[in-house]
């Protein structure tokens, strides 16, 4: 098959462009051809292409860009001149431009669309203006014309039945996966404490994720704050690129004189990533909501420790195998809480990083669901092809 991923394929994009990336060496090494299709704006640092594949940018449109950021007219003009060179077009999250702009050129190539958790209602209640006039104008029709729409949970499917006022005819329930082989070898401890200058003395609680607000900082910050007020044990890390939020850690740091127990580092990549994940005593992400998490899924391959919400996308099956501490409640008291508990038990933590690295064995190796989607790839492409033309 021919596939055509769309997607902001940047550094500062988040979790989409690693699961494209993972699902991009499953396809090719199955000899499939992929090309990934990326609007980009000035500064913005593509992310890493697999070897085999084709990353194609589109400079984002000026001043439009401004309101409605994946507009591209490169972009648009791309599809209209090669979008039958595809068997499949595949569009990741919604209300953006790379969405919308397939289902404008072409009605006969199979297309997909992972929803990546932006129809929960917390999502959804978030700059609700654009979205609405988005809506209004094409998103819930041309997501009723995918051929099929990939989420990571059973919550998802209520979503999509929500937003569109009926169940979509073609929804596949397939989950994030991870290559486990990718954290094998993870640098050597220390690394990280000593390149970031954290004691060694103190437990590192690690949160890895951007800057913003539905990662649940509002609720650690202050969490954390009233567990240094008990305990000396802990230093906070935090790791990621700024979304929004950035501005307001740094003024509650400052404000509390937190300077010395919450480390601001930026985000991390590569050994320095792996480096963070093999030091951390604890990682957290206490988010109020999550498609499917690819920080929680890469934390457990490392043998992390996880405190995390159940918002996380896959909350029942880590409640079910005990595979990380979870929060009880979305409120800084709660993220307290599971903080004494996961920190102040040694044994624990450590039974549930085992945990977690069998759960992620039996259910979440690349291999396993990127294969799955490739199956569903080849069911709408060959009810597309089943299609008489019109002209036949």
């Amino acid at each position: 098959m021919r596939i055509l991923d769309i997607c902001a394929y940047t550094w500062e994009a988040g979790g989409p462009p690693k699961i494209i990336f993972d699902h991009t060496q499953v396809a090719l090494r199955y000899g499939h051809q992929v090309d990934i299709l990326s609007p980009i704006s000035d500064g913005e640092k593509p992310y890493t292409v697999p070897e085999g594949a084709r990353l194609i940018l589109c400079k984002r449109t000026p001043l439009v860009s401004r309101y409605f950021r994946e507009v591209s007219g490169e972009l648009y003009q791309y599809l209209k001149k090669h979008i039958n060179d595809y068997d499949v077009v595949h569009c990741h999250g919604l209300w953006h431009f790379g969405t919308l702009a397939p289902f404008m050129v072409n009605n006969s190539v199979a297309k997909v669309i992972t929803i990546h958790g932006v129809l929960d209602r917390w999502v959804y209640a978030h700059n609700n203006w654009k979205k609405q006039l988005m809506d209004t104008l094409a998103q819930k029709r041309y997501l009723r014309r995918a051929d099929l729409i990939q989420i990571n949970n059973t919550d998802e499917r209520e979503d999509i039945a929500r937003y569109l006022g009926t169940p979509h005819p073609n929804v596949a329930i397939i989950p994030n996966g991870i290559k486990l082989s990718d954290f094998v070898n993870l640098p050597a401890k220390g690394t990280f404490r000593q390149k970031f200058n954290v004691p060694p003395t103190k437990k590192m609680v690690l949160f890895m994720s951007r800057l913003n607000v539905k990662k649940g900082l509002g609720l650690l910050l202050p969490a954390f704050r009233e567990y240094l007020s008990k305990h000396s044990d802990a230093i906070l890390v935090l790791a990621g690129g700024d979304d929004g939020y950035e501005a307001t850690t740094r003024q509650f740091i400052d404000e509390h004189q937190l300077g010395d127990s919450i480390r601001m580092v930026g985000m991390l990549t590569g050994n320095d990533k792996k480096a963070a994940l093999a030091d951390a005593d604890l990682f957290t992400l206490p988010s109020y909501s999550e498609g499917f998490s690819m920080a929680v899924l890469e934390a457990m391959a490392s043998g992390t420790p996880a405190l995390v919400s159940d918002r996380v996308g896959f909350g029942e099956a880590i409640r079910q195998h005990n595979a990380a501490g979870l929060v009880e409640s979305l409120t800084p008291e709660g993220v307290l809480k599971g903080l004494e508990t996961m920190l102040g038990d040694d044994q624990l933590r450590q039974q549930v990083a085992n945990n977690a690295t069998a759960l992620l064995k039996a259910q979440y190796d690349i291999d396993i669901v990127a294969k799955r989607l490739l199956d569903e790839y080849e069911k709408i492409v060959g009810a597309k092809k089943a299609i008489p033309s019109p002209l036949s």
